[in-house]
């Protein structure tokens, strides 16, 4: 229990990095390390074939999309927003909070869990599910994946 909740504040607090850094690349890496701290609660669930590829496809290829994207955008050269940024990531905060809030005061403690089932988490497992019933929506979060590096290129691409 104590692992868990020293995971889930360095997980909050990572991702928290991530909507207060000033920087764009600092908050890419902050976004990184919430990313890898997932993966150690997945591992801590008994789930390794998960929490690995969380830190090999998000960690580690959604991120590079992510810093290829920020690197072709030019951060400095776009305009300075309207809003400011503490106010949406305040009140997204905020929202959390309250819709969390009954169930931070459940004072009722939680029944023990179901133990899970034989090959839970493993790769025999994740790549039926994952190719079997999910393949359709596998596939076409490949296709807005690289729709989005294509269109990150063409806005990116300076008029000659």
């Amino acid at each position: 229990m104590t692992l868990f909740i020293i995971l889930a504040v360095l997980t909050v607090v990572s991702s928290l990095l991530v909507i207060f850094q000033r920087n764009v690349v600092h908050s890419a890496v902050a976004l990184v390390a919430a990313l890898f701290f997932i993966a150690v609660l997945f591992l801590t669930l008994d789930a390794p074939m998960i929490g690995i590829l969380q830190v090999l496809v998000y960690a580690g290829a959604i991120m590079v999309l992510f810093l290829f994207v920020i690197m072709l955008l030019n951060p400095a050269a776009l305009e300075p927003r309207q809003i400011p940024w503490w106010t949406l990531g305040s009140a997204a905060a905020l929202l959390l909070v309250f819709l969390l809030m009954p169930a931070l005061l459940n004072t009722v403690a939680p029944r023990q869990a179901a133990p899970a089932g034989p090959g839970f988490g493993s790769p025999e497992l994740l790549g039926q599910t994952l190719f079997g019933s999910f393949v359709l929506p596998f596939e076409i979060a490949s296709v807005l994946l690289l729709v989005a590096i294509i269109g990150a290129v063409v806005l990116a691409k300076k008029e000659s």
